[in-house]
């Protein structure tokens, strides 16, 4: 048996393809990867590229949102979901929000360190998009409340420039000198730099602090109407940018900052589609959709506008292969970089002899696919105590193991997110017999029309039931190959089937062709073997529903099969 540890090959294309992006300083566009799970996009960003990205000149900031779900991240000693992050309990939206400030505030403090950001610049960058005198008199006299009246009036005649220099003194008196000079390392180089220099990176210091208690403040004083917003479910653009502020000023300071071959910040976001489920545990902060989609649509004009740092999104939501583009403009407002892991030729020639033996690569690729993390996971089961113990019966060979790792993922990935999707489906029947569902999803004809007709939670849970058995089975019948744009309609992504297993992650829905599929052939079996084992627990009535509906009210997608010579 081939005992060896699993090394990380490279990909050259797609590093390429990301390290010319990375070294320019500024760009017009963020980039999303995008792509199945398991084929690799986290691991090629931690193990191939990001110590590269912070040598010499360069600094890369790294924000992982999923590293709060404890039970589902590599940090915590457990492994990601094969299932979307929907089917774990969602973060905060406050540890999120933590998570990217730091991470910014922390390349902002080095782009300080080396003069590169300076008081001005975060004065004159803050006063472009907010009103400071009014704040800036506040923060005064709250740092200094024994002052004179008269000195009070003069305050309220000065300008703003006066004001944040103020500001930045008052803020200065009570800070703390040692931390400041911790931050900035002035104790390692502080023999080489004169007082004025010295006093210099302190000032930059205290105007990124007093920068951040204005927007804080500011914020402070909308606090009644964000709690009115979240009560009432609305919508307003001003209150979710006010949640984004602070993010957003530190991009803007360090895309300005931004210098080739002296300082150029980029940031790396993964696990981006998290921002939308994060939940709120008060009401100081928009919504997580309204969080999300403000700091996108900030990113995208501070690019258009004024062209910002590298940002790159890591995702394996399918929402932004191709809905994402337009929800937020235009098919080309971002660059879009889809990876799916490796095709069957390019993983034999890293696999064979040096893992697996030919005869069990031929199982495998037919079985599971060349997914990189299904074959990960197949290897570690195979130099398991496990593997020695099948060895052991002669009777037993490789495909059982292979059978036993579908078995795994049936009943740790599948069913779980198959009884997710029930859930979504019941939703879609409750909305639809409230009203919330527009009547163009619910036209004549459509599989699903009548679900707002069930009254009873036990006709819902079946007809929710029914209504995935058809989808699956409609599926089957294509070959899990729908084309979402063969005829331009978008018509399946009417279904509610199809969102719900896109929501879960047994589904996605790629760009570039445009198929709608499995994230894997290994998965691809599970829902065949779904399919297969609720139709045999099925009772007599049940069963003759299920072919009621599949003769008379049947899902059928063969006409957007991709064909040959499609174009």
């Amino acid at each position: 048996m081939v005992n060896k540890s699993w090394k990380i090959i490279p990909r050259p294309l797609l590093e390429t393809i990301l390290n010319n992006h990375a070294q320019h300083h500024r760009v017009p566009q963020p980039l999303i990867l995008h792509g199945p799970r398991g084929v690799g996009k986290t691991t090629l960003f931690l193990e191939r590229l990001l110590d590269d990205w912070n040598k010499g000149p360069h600094i890369t900031g790294y924000v992982d949102f999923a590293q709060s779900i404890k039970d589902h991240h590599p940090q915590h000693n457990n492994s990601y979901p094969w299932a979307s992050w929907s089917t774990c309990d969602p973060p905060t939206l406050h540890n999120c929000k933590n998570q990217l400030e730091t991470c910014l505030e922390s390349m902002t403090q080095k782009g300080i360190q080396l003069g590169a950001i300076t008081s001005s610049q975060i004065f004159s960058t803050l006063n472009k998009w907010h009103s400071l005198d009014t704040v800036l008199r506040r923060i005064i006299l709250q740092n200094n409340s024994n002052i004179a009246l008269k000195s009070r009036n003069s305050i309220s005649k000065v300008s703003s420039s006066v004001l944040w220099d103020r500001a930045v003194f008052a803020l200065s008196a009570r800070s703390n000198a040692k931390e400041i000079d911790e931050i900035l390392g002035l104790e390692e180089k502080g023999k080489s730099l004169s007082v004025e220099e010295a006093s210099y990176f302190r000032e930059a210091v205290m105007a990124l602090r007093l920068a951040k208690e204005v927007i804080t403040m500011q914020q402070g004083w909308r606090a009644r109407a964000i709690a009115h917003l979240n009560q009432t479910g609305g919508f307003s653009r001003s209150l979710a940018n006010s949640c984004t502020d602070w993010p957003c000023l530190l991009l803007e300071l360090l895309s300005k900052a931004a210098e080739i071959d002296y300082f150029q910040p980029k940031l790396v976001i993964n696990n981006i589609e998290i921002l939308k489920k994060a939940i709120l545990v008060d009401d100081s902060m928009v919504s997580g959709p309204m969080y999300h989609d403000s700091l996108i649509w900030r990113i995208v004009a501070l690019g258009a506008n004024e062209r910002c740092l590298p940002i790159m999104l890591a995702t394996s939501d399918s929402y932004y292969s191709y809905q994402a583009y337009w929800d937020f403009g235009f098919p080309d407002i971002f660059i879009s970089r889809e990876n799916f892991g490796w095709a069957p030729q390019e993983a034999k020639m890293h696999m064979v002899t040096d893992y697996f033996s030919q005869s069990e690569w031929a199982v495998i690729v037919e079985v599971l696919g060349p997914n990189p993390r299904h074959l990960f996971e197949l290897y570690a089961l195979k130099q398991s105590s496990y593997y020695q113990k099948v060895l052991e019966d002669k009777a037993s060979t490789f495909e059982d193991i292979v059978d036993a790792y579908l078995a795994y993922l049936q009943v740790t990935v599948v069913n779980p997110a198959m009884d997710r999707a029930l859930e979504l489906l019941q939703k879609f029947a409750n909305d639809a017999k409230s009203g919330k569902i527009p009547k163009d999803r619910l036209r004549f004809g459509s599989p699903w029309k009548h679900s707002s007709k069930l009254d009873d939670p036990t006709q819902c849970q079946q007809w929710a039931k029914l209504q995935l058995l058809d989808f699956v089975q409609s599926l089957i019948n294509t070959e899990f190959g729908v084309n979402y744009l063969g005829d331009c309609s978008f018509e399946i992504f009417d279904d509610p089937c199809t969102v719900a297993l896109l929501e879960v992650g047994l589904l996605y829905a790629q760009r570039d062709p445009s198929l709608i599929r499995p994230i894997s052939i290994a998965i691809q079996r599970c829902l065949v073997r779904w399919l297969v084992q609720e139709r045999m627990k099925m009772s007599l009535q049940n069963l003759l529903q299920f072919m009621w509906q599949r003769i008379v009210r049947g899902r059928s997608y063969r006409h957007l099969m991709l064909q040959v010579g499609y174009k």
